[in-house]
């Protein structure tokens, strides 16, 4: 047991990484954003995008899902949860930041409040006491709150590895990895054990679409901005089909 998990050890690392911004969607969300029809998007870089988005879809297939199938067979249920608590904990000063960036004081106490609360009581972040005392985590980042202040999404761009993006959450999460790389490494964590739970969906996305580069496109905008505005229902403009 010991032997498989350090063979499978250096593979999750990889699998975090490459999974951490891959469509953070929940099933119902995924499915919305697919059968929404077509958003605006500016896909200036389609071209390069679609071999990337290949590339990451024959990693997902050959690598990551392996990795993590086999991550989830030698694990304990206990210590899955430890680990996704953990990493969850450490994305909550990066909440705080960016959620005084756009003024949202509560959210702000709240993530405040949890973080001291599950590093203390929670023995590092591995009860997730917080919750259990009724403070809630909405997760927040620096593209969000680039996105509450005016800032547009620019193009779509699919990033090797990491997956999904657009220029301004991706600027976001260079600015925050140069500033202080925790908070990058704590989110890359947090996605790469979400991810385990996602597998399914993800899959779904692109194994039940004619174009799966343009479902998984259209999910993860969809998505951004579904987070963007805290879960309210934003009219998106549709793109006339052409003949």
């Amino acid at each position: 047991m010991t032997q498989a998990r350090e063979y499978f050890t250096p593979i999750l690392l990889t699998a975090f990484l490459t999974s951490a911004f891959v469509l953070p969607v929940s099933g119902q969300e995924a499915t919305q954003a697919v059968e929404s029809g077509k958003i605006e998007i500016d896909d200036t870089f389609e071209g390069l995008n679609r071999v990337t988005s290949g590339f990451n879809r024959v990693l997902r297939q050959w690598v990551i899902d392996p990795a993590v199938d086999g991550y989830q067979a030698i694990t304990p249920d206990e210590v899955q949860q430890a680990v996704s608590n953990v990493a969850s904990n450490l994305t909550e000063p990066l909440t705080v930041a960016s959620s005084l960036l756009q003024g949202d004081l509560d959210n702000a106490a709240i993530a405040a409040k949890r973080f001291l609360i599950n590093t203390i009581a929670g023995i590092g972040g591995i009860g997730d006491l917080a919750t259990e005392d009724g403070y809630v985590q909405r997760r927040e980042d620096l593209g969000q709150a680039l996105a509450t202040n005016g800032v547009e999404p620019g193009p779509h761009i699919v990033l090797p590895i990491i997956g999904p993006s657009n220029f301004r959450d991706a600027a976001g999460d260079i600015a925050v990895f140069f500033t202080n790389p925790l908070p990058t490494v704590a989110a890359v964590a947090a996605g790469g054990v979400e991810y385990s739970g996602k597998q399914d969906t993800v899959k779904a996305i692109g194994d039940n679409a004619v174009d799966p580069y343009i479902a998984e496109r259209d999910a993860y905008e969809k998505n951004r901005e579904f987070v963007i505005n805290n879960g309210a229902r934003v009219e998106v403009p549709i793109i006339a089909e052409m003949d």
